[in-house]
């Protein structure tokens, strides 16, 4: 009997390791391919590489701790309840974020020599404050809010500064709307797989993704650490002079002239007009978001669940929003203004359309029109202020520009939560929301591509 326990446990030993051996491998080939392609086209040796692969790590941790958010506030209490949560989670987070994100501009400007260490030091943030959420997202109190606050305010310092990072690791022959899809890329991939993970560990206990959380942001540190010394040096890069009119190029040791120092209101057209475009866009995303989460929740769309209704839609605008950014890694011999001009018709179009006739495919339509227009007007926005804004102040203009955006979403997200649960009302007010951004900023920003700029933005 002893001879066929010791020989019956060799086959299962041997069975293991194979298993074991095999998982490695396959674990490194993927690995080998990711590492393959985020250091294509000169990314390796630039050091874009390493900044692509620290916002895959910096979306999943994110994705983590909106799942663990979602599940509370949204999921888990019936829909007058879960209306009045989110609004008065939106009220408690955004209102304090309106008042400091003035401070994170300026803030960062200082930290031209010390990028990495903000980055960082956003990533250890947010690490702590997950851990620390771990411990009251069961009750879902108002102690949840001030961590989660903390938690938005930690990433939108640390998108400020990597949008600013992105031309110090630009590879050569590579466009700055190219090297952005392809950062932003790596963050759409990471949320597609950290959601699956969340919702696995949210099914063992509701604090779980929030440690998950707590370990991806830690990599985040360290990974921040390793981004090439170029991060935190402005050796070689112009300083622009720009104010509401541009003012002529001077040599860096001439004297400043006179005037106010040129900021987010004084870069020229291009910038203001690409952010009330984008304002719009985010605006839609917002109200889509809010209002299609309640809508479909109580009045399913083609026969279909109410979790699958919602399915439909996350799965329209995920892809939208990758298709998006895939466009604006290869989109040739269109400048940014252009992009963002059709853009806006785009998503004005899509909402109109779906007024007049709301059904299951004209809101998978809508949320996927609105995620590629979306995701291609940001690319472009951020093309245009690391074209336009000078380095002193590029920081600021980031910080203010996120800020804006930010807002937008939160007002059309907060008309979502308020309307009538009525699918054509819900999308013309849609369509109205994109019109304001159409009419303040379109004919401004093909103006502006027609008279063109001192320093023309490369978008192939």
């Amino acid at each position: 009997m002893a001879r066929k326990v010791t020989t019956g446990s060799g086959p299962l030993r041997r069975a293991g390791r194979a298993l074991a051996g095999g998982v490695g491998r396959s674990a490194r080939a993927v690995l080998r391919r990711v590492r393959r392609s985020t250091h294509a086209g000169g990314a390796g040796e630039s050091g874009l590489a390493k900044l692509i692969e620290l916002h895959a790590v910096n979306s999943a941790g994110d994705m983590l701790v909106t799942v663990a958010l979602a599940s509370t506030v949204f999921f888990s209490v019936p829909t007058g309840q879960a209306r009045g949560r989110v609004a008065l989670y939106l009220l408690v987070t955004m209102a304090p974020f309106a008042l400091l994100a003035p401070v994170i501009g300026p803030l960062l400007d200082r930290l031209q020599h010390g990028r990495r260490a903000a980055m960082a030091a956003s990533m250890t943030a947010r690490a702590v404050l997950a851990w620390t959420m771990a411990g009251v997202i069961s009750t879902a109190g108002l102690g949840l809010y001030p961590a989660a606050l903390g938690v938005l305010v930690s990433s939108k310092a640390y998108g400020v500064v990597r949008s600013a990072v992105v031309p110090r690791l630009l590879p050569g022959r590579t466009t700055l709307v190219k090297a952005n899809s392809r950062v932003t890329f790596s963050g759409l991939v990471a949320t597609a797989l950290a959601a699956p993970v969340g919702g696995g560990l949210h099914a063992i206990g509701p604090q779980w993704p929030l440690y998950g959380a707590f370990v991806v942001f830690m990599c985040g540190a360290l990974l921040s650490m390793s981004l090439p010394h170029t991060v935190d040096s402005a050796r070689g890069e112009a300083k622009a002079a720009l104010t509401a009119e541009e003012e002529p190029a001077r040599e860096p040791s001439a004297p400043r002239l006179p005037g106010r120092r040129p900021g987010l209101l004084g870069v020229g057209p291009s910038v203001l007009h690409a952010l009330q475009a984008n304002a719009g866009l985010r605006a839609l995303s917002g109200f889509l978001t809010m209002f299609l989460a309640f809508m479909l929740r109580e009045h399913p769309l083609g026969g279909l669940t109410p979790a699958m209704s919602l399915g439909v839609a996350v799965t329209a605008a995920g892809i939208g929003n990758g298709l998006g950014t895939a466009l604006g890694a290869w989109l040739k011999s269109r400048g940014p203004e252009v992009i963002i001009a059709t853009a806006v018709v785009l998503a004005l179009s899509m909402a109109t359309l779906t007024a007049g006739w709301f059904g299951l495919v004209t809101v998978a339509a809508v949320v996927f029109v609105a995620g590629v227009s979306q995701a291609l007007a940001k690319l472009s926005l951020d093309a245009l202020i690391q074209r336009d804004v000078p380095e002193a102040v590029r920081t600021s203009a980031f910080a203010r520009s996120e800020t804006a955006l930010q807002l937008s979403w939160v007002v059309g997200g907060g008309i979502g939560i308020v309307l009538p649960l009525n699918g054509s009302l819900g999308m013309a007010v849609a369509a109205c929301l994109v019109l304001l951004g159409f009419a303040v900023s379109v004919r401004g920003l093909l103006g502006a591509a027609r008279r063109g700029s001192t320093a023309r933005a490369r978008v192939a």
